[in-house]
């Protein structure tokens, strides 16, 4: 390592082992990549992937992390780096399972575009219309009359009305929520939607992008209306069984209740926060588990995987005209240009790269090739999916969410990074791990 490298590298290890020290942890030595406990077979045909995640994992002092890769389908790579759990010493292992955050929103976009196809649904359905909740109304208060104009394609494109830049957003707010609703907390993702029933629009619905947790939950609402289903089964039974994925969950807050497999989660900042649930409630935890409703995010963020698991899910739609999971019209609708503001400028010039449902895509060329892609971030939770027009698919989870300088490690891994390492290989391995994985 050069000497004008080498001083950024101990601050940055030096200020993470602070902070961790601080909260009680021991920060793992990794010093230089050689430290890195790694999980899952070596390939030397893959070693650009080794060398990306190694050094990552050094260089921004991360506890643990996944990499998954698929090519043309099939399971190319599967290894874990680092620890599940620090203070066990516990390795990640290639399918350990991790919060994945907003991740979730392209599984909900799946299960609503196949309600779609059933005609269960319409992208024109007004969601008023479907919801079975009553709207939670403060003294003297009235219902915003925009919100019985949201259709369900706003809701799927972020263009419902919601801006939390702008207000809030209803996530960050369970005390207040449970407050008002005259409940214990936390508040669940139904009680969370009554309450913004309740709530003004900050736009209106079809103008302009905002992204919405609020709009995917009650996307979750829908499902469940519409299939008759709890929203956890119905992703289950027809988004992830179908493609032979089984080991997703909806989150659990309290360590206890996490089964064997997830990791432990680490927040950079070591936040912590009154802990929503029994038999804790009230008791000052880490925000990770049970200072934050991670259990209400459901829906737009609420569920946990592997990295094997969610390029299994976005190999799927390699071939986007005969995907097990969609129909190609609905694959068409799901990375379609959205209308407005939201998919062109005001000048009307086509944005690079803009939300469908449930990704965001950037077209490749003129020949409909395309690269979708969505990230996810939570206390203690960083995660990337990632397809690509070439075939090749990857997922990259951390258990902590950013580095000791307050970078998101999904944004830090994206672009040339992660790319440059899939370029970089030559010679692309014929096995298939899915059936040992998954």
């Amino acid at each position: 390592m050069s000497q004008d490298v080498e001083p950024n590298l101990s601050r940055r290890h030096f200020l993470r082992a602070a902070a961790m020290i601080a909260a009680g942890v021991t920060l793992p030595d990794f010093g230089h990549a050689a430290d890195v406990p790694v999980t899952g077979g070596a390939d030397p045909r893959l070693a650009p992937f080794d060398t990306l995640m190694t050094r990552f994992v050094v260089d921004n002092q991360v506890p643990g992390a996944a990499l998954a890769v698929s090519y043309h389908g099939r399971l190319v790579y599967a290894r874990g780096f680092g620890f599940a759990n620090v203070e066990k010493k516990e390795p990640v292992k290639p399918n350990a399972t991790f919060r994945i955050a907003s991740v979730s929103k392209s599984l909900t976009a799946v299960a609503v575009l196949r309600l779609i196809e059933r005609g269960k649904l319409k992208l024109s359905d007004r969601v008023w219309d479907h919801l079975k909740l009553t709207p939670h109304l403060d003294e003297k208060a009235e219902v915003d009359h925009r919100w019985k104009t949201i259709t369900v394609h706003q809701c799927l494109h972020h263009t419902g009305g919601w801006d939390r830049d702008r207000s809030y957003d209803p996530i960050g707010i369970p005390w207040k929520i449970a407050k008002s609703l005259g409940t214990a907390p936390p508040p669940g993702p139904a009680q969370i939607v009554r309450y913004m029933m309740g709530q003004p629009l900050d736009f209106d619905p079809g103008t302009r992008f905002a992204y919405s947790n609020l709009g995917y939950l009650v996307l979750g609402r829908l499902i469940e209306a519409a299939s008759g289903q709890k929203y956890g089964e119905f992703v289950h039974k027809e988004v992830l069984s179908p493609f032979q994925i089984t080991r997703p969950h909806l989150a659990r807050a309290l360590p206890e209740h996490r089964p064997i497999g997830e990791v432990a989660y680490y927040d950079s900042k070591k936040r912590t926060g009154r802990c929503l649930y029994e038999p804790r409630r009230n008791a000052i935890v880490p925000l990770a588990d049970g200072g934050e409703n991670v259990e209400g995010f459901e829906a737009h963020g609420g569920w946990v995987a592997s990295a094997v698991d969610l390029v299994r899910f976005a190999s799927a739609f390699d071939h986007p005209e005969k995907s097990p999971l969609l129909g190609a019209a609905e694959v068409r609708t799901m990375w379609a240009r959205p209308p407005g503001t939201a998919g062109a400028t005001k000048a009307g010039k086509p944005r690079a790269a803009y939300y469908g449902c449930g990704w965001s895509v950037r077209p490749e060329g003129a020949a409909g090739k395309l690269n979708a892609w969505h990230n996810g971030l939570i206390s203690g939770t960083s995660s990337l999916m990632i397809r690509r027009s070439d075939g090749i698919d990857l997922a990259v989870l951390f258990n902590t969410d950013a580095n000791g300088a307050g970078k998101e490690l999904s944004g830090l891994i994206d672009g040339d990074p992660i790319h440059g390492a899939a370029d970089a290989v030559r010679d692309w391995p014929t096995i298939d791990l899915f059936d040992k994985l998954l």
